[in-house]
């Protein structure tokens, strides 16, 4: 196989050469570059998201009344109320993937789950693996359940 074998495949065309005057090809006074302007110039193209001076968009966003930080996309700890273990039987061992298996709540967030002290807690169940609110600790001790050692 030698070069003057080669077939010629289709479509492959030189690109123009912009701006290198009548000989290539690509017009002669304008060459290619439109009319004036920072584009039309020798040297330094604008950069991408350069809006002419103007503030680009990417610095505006945060200034939008819509606009979302990355932090607010972040999971929070699920919340569950205390008058829910009043479902389960005196004595149960109740961890937050149980009540995610029970589908009381949609599935165990990586910040877990935090009880709160609406309701009442009737039943004296075991409570493992969960973060409590100062009111809701107090009213669990109250009635009688246990609590993680770990956690209180």
């Amino acid at each position: 196989m030698e070069l003057h074998n080669l077939k010629k495949t289709k479509n492959e065309k030189k690109a123009k050469r912009v701006g290198r005057g009548i000989g290539s090809g690509k017009g002669g006074h304008t060459v290619g570059k439109g009319q004036k302007g920072q584009k039309a110039r020798r040297g330094r193209k604008p950069n991408l998201g350069f809006e002419g001076g103007q503030s680009p968009l990417y610095k505006k966003l945060p200034k939008i009344k819509s606009f979302k930080s990355r932090g607010s996309n972040l999971e929070k700890a699920q919340i569950v109320h205390l008058n829910v273990f009043n479902k389960f039987k005196d004595g149960d061992e109740i961890t937050p993937q149980i009540l995610a298996e029970k589908k009381i709540i949609k599935k165990v967030p990586n910040q877990g789950v935090k009880i709160l002290s609406n309701g009442e807690l009737k039943k004296k169940v075991i409570l493992k693996g969960f973060k409590y609110s100062e009111k809701a600790k107090e009213k669990i001790i109250n009635s009688g359940a246990t609590l993680d050692v770990q956690n209180i």
